[in-house]
């Protein structure tokens, strides 16, 4: 097999460290972008491998599929990136993966006593729900300390 040529649907997936479903799921959303046959067989190219480490590492950091789609719209499809082109694309993501941090860092600090405990107490906790006023919205923490919101 020659370097050059592209790979099929299911070794792009093995080499990738994603299951076929999963690689469907990423061309439905735009993560990647096979070529088809004449047998309409997806064909990929080699450098799809980079694209599906970068999606699985900013996953990893907590980027949602959008914004890593956006991001990925920025780089050539015809051929792989370049170390530049990589560059600009994590430039873009320096203060957006800052805030998360910091928001991050800001919760860890904030809910230290009541993590685990469930003790949601009135005077110290920061997500305290006076007479249950956000039941209605459903299960799960409705409020959070400033800042801390997604």
């Amino acid at each position: 097999m020659d370097q050059r040529d592209p790979l099929t649907i299911g070794e792009t997936a093995r080499r990738a460290g994603v299951t076929v479903p999963t690689l469907r799921f990423y061309e439905s959303r735009g993560l990647v972008h096979p070529t088809r046959t004449a047998g309409n067989q997806r064909r990929y190219p080699r450098h799809t491998l980079r694209r599906l480490a970068f999606v699985r590492a900013a996953q990893r950091f907590g980027l949602s599929l959008e914004e890593i789609r956006s991001a990925l719209e920025t780089l050539p499809r015809d051929r792989p990136p370049t170390s530049r082109d990589w560059k600009r694309l994590s430039r873009t993501w320096h203060d957006a993966l800052q805030e998360r941090i910091d928001a991050l860092v800001r919760l860890r600090d904030t809910t230290t006593g009541c993590i685990g405990c469930g003790c949601l107490s009135t005077t110290s906790c920061p997500i305290y729900n006076p007479d249950d006023l956000h039941g209605d919205e459903g299960p799960g923490a409705r409020r959070w300390p400033s800042g801390l919101r997604d």
